[in-house]
């Protein structure tokens, strides 16, 4: 399995969100990976990622589910995979004292790739998808708490994520009604509903 830190476009590495690669084993009846070794992974994870919750969804082309997070005192760390179709998944620091605040990173996580994204706390994530359908696999660190609940505008002029949706054919991505009503950065600080 080989691990790696992320670079944004500005060529800066956000510490904190980490792609996981694994070994795939492919012969003429198909292939074979590990998906989940406690040990290995937790060689590379904080010891706050233990994992209590597995969460999956299925998404038509174009949905756009994001940008989510969870304050304390019950936050979430995400460890995602694509394990049909194809996504763009986007992490973004939403840490006030780091170095790299309001920066994000994005990957293609897809069923061929077998990658997997690790978005710690203190970052919002959020997907596109880019395939007829995609269904997403992943696992939380923390449960799922209406209360600590947030949800940042996915096009918040302070990201400028850049998602790649052109490549779709549309003008906006298909959001929830919870996703099209999400507070700005700038609302949330005023709110201090961001991590220290």
């Amino acid at each position: 399995m080989k691990v790696d830190y992320l670079k944004n476009k500005k060529g800066l590495t956000i510490k904190g969100p980490l792609v996981f690669t694994p070994d795939i084993y492919s012969d003429s009846r198909g292939l074979f990976f590990e998906s989940w070794n406690r040990k290995k992974y937790e060689e590379n994870l904080p010891d706050t990622a233990q994992f209590v919750q597995d969460n999956h969804s299925e998404s038509s082309q174009g949905v756009l589910r994001g940008m989510h997070y969870q304050i304390e005192p019950y936050p979430q760390g995400k460890l995602v995979r694509c394990i049909k179709g194809s996504i763009f998944d986007v992490a973004v620091d939403i840490r006030k004292s780091s170095s790299t605040f309001s920066e994000w990173v994005g990957i293609e996580l897809n069923q061929k790739n077998k990658k997997q994204l690790w978005i710690p706390c203190g970052f919002a994530h959020g997907f596109l998808t880019l395939s007829e359908s995609a269904e997403v696999l992943y696992k939380a660190s923390g449960y799922w708490n209406k209360d600590c609940e947030r949800t940042i505008q996915w096009n918040d002029k302070a990201f400028n994520i850049q998602w790649p949706i052109e490549n779709l054919n549309i003008s906006e991505p298909l959001l929830s009604d919870k996703d099209a009503n999400a507070s700005s950065l700038e609302e949330l600080l005023k709110n201090d509903d961001l991590f220290l």
